[in-house]
C-alpha cells in the first residue's frame, strides 16, 4: 500500500523557491564558465565546475524531496526565469575579478534566502535539514570566492 505524504504549503513553497534559485545558479555558473576571461581563468574555471556540480546535486535532492512530499517539482525554464530570486547575469565575457564578486553575492544571497525561511520548515525536519545542508554549502562556496579575492 502506498501512501501519499502531504506537506504544509509553507514547506513546499520554500523547497520550490530553493529549487529555482539552485537551477538558475547552475545555469549562470555554466554561462560564466564558458565566458570567463582574465588572470585567474584556470583556477576559477575549475572552481565553477565544482560549484555547478554541487548546485546540480542540491537541485536534484530538493526536487526529489518535493516529489517525496507529493508535490510536483517545477524546474522548467519559464518557471526558473519567472520565479528565481537570483539577479540576472549579463551575457558576454566576464572578467575574473567581476566573477568573484558576482558569485560571492549570488551564492550568499541564495543561502541567506534559505536561512530566512528555515523557521517555516520546523514542521518538516527532513526538509529543514536538507535546506540547512544546501545553505551551508552555498555559504561555503561564497566564502571560497571571497577568499580568492583577498
Amino acid at each position: 500500500m502506498t501512501t501519499q505524504h502531504s506537506a504544509p504549503e509553507a514547506v513546499t513553497t520554500r523547497l520550490q523557491a530553493a529549487l529555482v534559485d539552485l537551477i538558475d545558479l547552475a545555469l549562470q555558473g555554466k554561462q560564466a564558465h564558458w565566458n570567463l576571461q582574465g588572470p585567474h581563468f584556470r583556477s576559477l574555471h575549475l572552481q565553477l565546475d565544482e560549484v555547478i556540480a554541487d548546485l546540480r546535486g542540491w537541485s536534484d535532492d530538493v526536487a526529489e524531496r518535493l516529489a517525496t512530499l507529493g508535490t510536483t517539482p517545477d524546474g522548467r525554464a519559464a518557471t526558473v526565469a519567472g520565479e528565481s530570486q537570483v539577479p540576472d547575469l549579463d551575457g558576454g565575457p566576464v572578467g575574473t575579478d567581476k566573477l568573484i564578486r558576482l558569485f560571492d553575492d549570488r551564492l550568499q544571497g541564495a543561502s541567506d534566502r534559505i536561512k530566512d525561511g528555515l523557521e517555516a520548515l520546523e514542521v518538516d525536519l527532513l526538509s529543514q535539514d536538507l535546506l540547512i545542508e544546501v545553505a551551508t554549502g552555498l555559504e561555503k562556496h561564497a566564502w571560497m570566492f571571497r577568499s580568492a579575492e583577498a
